[in-house]
């Protein structure tokens, strides 16, 4: 996201460039580049912000491996 958002700034400056120059074929291919970033970012905020870490807990081989007894004298 941050390169992301490096890039837009690019298409910022370059877009403010191309309007001062005239260029308005530049600033229409700008203005298409800077719209799909900033829905981009947009979506890459979305799905930020609703993905949240899950702890899972460490796993516990013995049980999966069927060795885990009630037994305390067992060592397990």
């Amino acid at each position: 996201m941050p390169r992301l958002e490096e890039i837009r700034a690019n298409l910022v400056d370059r877009f403010q460039k191309a309007k001062e120059q005239g260029w308005l074929g530049e600033v229409a291919a700008i203005q298409a580049s800077l719209a799909a970033a900033e829905h981009q970012l947009t979506a890459m905020r979305d799905v930020s912000a609703r993905h949240t870490t899950v702890h899972l807990g460490m796993p516990d081989f013995r049980t999966s491996a069927g060795r885990l007894t009630s037994d305390p004298a067992s060592g397990y």
